[in-house]
């Protein structure tokens, strides 16, 4: 690499790492330190908890594995390990206190910005292309939709906030669904180079031809299946999904509630009237496929919607994301948080697809029918424990990032999984039908 190259993606890094702690920090300073140390619900870690666990898996990685320097807080190790300790059990660890968590943090950062400047990006795999100092601002953009997450399910008034995304203008002229011809296509990546292990190896996929969902399943459509019965018809359900929501009395989506002869929805600590037009919001993997199910209609496939966003039919390859290869900016797609909410389907007609699928990238992550499994010639890095543990039937595939996300830790080849009941992510979904023979 030469030094241009080698300094300009420094720069970039610093700009990632920076962006994701500016984050962080609206994150945590916008509620009093008790907040801080609450726990808001036992589905989540109270708010310090993610904050020095942010600093100790950068102290871990890029302090002690990439600039090889001895421990800062060797003693505190166990007690930020996301697998050692439940989320529900957090709260009774001697947590660092929200001042010194901070402190902790920010030293971290000031230090490992001068490994960052001393490091030659090159010669070994955690440093090649700075991908552990890329994985690092991706996790903590990933703690940070977290934290985002335990914001929506804290009670009290609002503490954040943001401006409206911007109104779509045609939405009425899109076609309900896109044809995506069948055939071969390039799936996952080789070559991006903060992609994580789970989006490699790139490799061939065949799909057969399918219809997709032109944008994603709307409010206004999911309240049709509410309003037929869908919640108390058996036929549209998993076992599974039919004994969660009989067991807990779910009739909705999380978050809203009837008024008046109304559907309303809290968002961060704001109540207002279910918007139509916006992408539906908080469902589990089992009401995404009870709603298709019903509509006569399934989820598309991890593969088939990764075709949707990335195959170009006229050249043959797969693109970085729908638009092309350059990075998101805000003309493409709603992400990282610039507003609190999904804009309304039909949005960001310049992140289109080549076949015209809008809003892939961004609003809300979208639940697809697949398992969460390994690609052909899979290979752990830099630790099996990132994704490696959680391969199997028990876990379900989530892509295209929500406005929660950002665009450091969203591409056309990222993977989300969950299991299928959770409903307090950012998620939703569009739906797909088979291609009728030729």
């Amino acid at each position: 690499m030469t030094a241009p190259a080698e300094q300009d993606l420094k720069r970039r890094t610093t700009v990632a790492l920076t962006r994701a702690r500016e984050r962080t920090a609206l994150l945590t300073s916008c509620v009093e330190d008790s907040e801080l140390t609450a726990q808001h619900s036992p589905l989540m870690s109270p708010l310090v908890w993610d904050l020095a666990h942010i600093g100790n898996q950068e102290e871990q990685w890029l302090w002690r594995a990439v600039g090889g320097r001895a421990a800062l807080r060797p003693e505190i190790d166990s007690m930020y390990d996301a697998f050692e300790h439940p989320r529900a059990t957090r709260p009774s660890l001697p947590l660092l206190a929200p001042a010194e968590a901070r402190a902790y943090a920010a030293d971290v950062r000031d230090r490992i910005l001068h490994v960052l400047d001393g490091t030659r990006l090159e010669g070994r795999p955690l440093v090649d292309a700075a991908f552990a100092f890329g994985m690092i601002a991706q996790h903590e953009q990933q703690h940070d939709e977290t934290m985002l997450i335990t914001h929506q399910l804290r009670k009290g008034p609002a503490a954040l906030t943001a401006p409206p995304p911007p109104a779509t203008t045609d939405e009425t002229s899109m076609p309900q669904e896109v044809l995506i011809p069948g055939g071969p296509f390039t799936m996952g990546t080789s070559d991006e180079p903060w992609a994580l292990d789970n989006e490699r190896p790139a490799h061939t996929r065949i799909v057969a031809s399918f219809h997709i969902d032109t944008v994603p399943v709307t409010n206004g459509a999911y309240q049709a299946f509410m309003a037929d019965g869908g919640y108390r018809d058996e036929r549209w359900w998993r076992p599974e999904g039919w004994d969660q929501i009989r067991r807990h009395a779910i009739e909705a989506p999380l978050f809203w509630r009837r008024e008046g002869g109304q559907w309303l929805r809290r968002r961060f600590g704001v109540t207002a009237p279910v918007a139509e037009d916006e992408p539906v919001l908080h469902v589990s993997w089992y009401e995404a496929d009870a709603y298709a199910r019903w509509a006569g209609r399934r989820l598309p496939t991890e593969a088939e919607w990764e075709k949707a966003a990335r195959h170009d039919p006229a050249t043959g390859r797969s693109r970085r994301y729908p638009w092309g290869d350059a990075d998101p900016a805000p003309v493409h797609a709603n992400l990282g948080q610039r507003h609190l909410g999904p804009a309304a389907a039909g949005s960001y007609p310049e992140g289109a697809s080549p076949l015209g699928v809008r809003q892939l990238i961004g609003d809300v992550w979208e639940w697809t029918a697949s398992d969460f499994l390994p690609y052909p010639g899979f290979t752990a890095f830099p630790y099996k424990e990132y994704s490696e543990v959680f391969f199997g039937p028990e876990h379900k595939v989530l892509r295209g990032g929500s406005f929660a996300v950002d665009p450091v830790a969203c591409r056309g080849t990222f993977r989300n999984w969950d299991l299928p009941v959770r409903r307090q992510i950012f998620a939703g979904f569009r739906t797909a039908r088979d291609a009728e023979p030729a």
